[in-house]
């Protein structure tokens, strides 16, 4: 796997994907960027919250459940002092659909969590407390 960052001006870089998607990342204006991107430290959660609710939905969709809604909700806590890493991220996730089990999405989350998601569990090894939850959703 491969990727590039480049600097584009101030604290705004472009980042390409070794399959050839692009995201612009920026600062904010007090680290001379002009909010015009995402943060790199978001895209790390967002990377983990893609990882993990790729799993959770193979998981589901392979037992052929019919879910018609999964969102995975983030909150990351940094440390105050340089470098402010993660030390605490919380995923909740609301799956959606019809007559799901509650052990079914309990079970596809905790695989992900302990056995699938690389972005977590690499995260986990360095130290940052993961927590999980969960809200299943019956759809109208």
């Amino acid at each position: 796997m491969k990727a590039t960052v480049k600097w584009v001006d101030n604290a705004m870089f472009l980042g390409e994907s070794g399959s050839g998607h692009a995201v612009v990342m920026d600062g904010p204006a007090d680290h001379g960027g002009r909010n015009m991107g995402i943060r790199p430290m978001e895209m790390l959660l967002l990377g983990l919250g893609g990882c993990t609710s790729f799993d959770v939905m193979s998981i589901l969709t392979k037992q052929r459940l019919a879910v018609s809604d999964c969102v995975a909700e983030i909150e990351a806590e940094r440390a105050d002092a340089v470098p402010s890493v993660f030390t605490k991220i919380h995923v909740h996730f609301k799956v959606t659909g019809r007559a799901l089990k509650e052990s079914a999405v309990e079970r596809a989350v905790k695989l992900s969590a302990e056995k699938y998601c690389s972005a977590s569990i690499m995260l986990e090894q360095g130290g940052v407390e993961i927590t999980h939850s969960f809200a299943v959703i019956e759809s109208e």
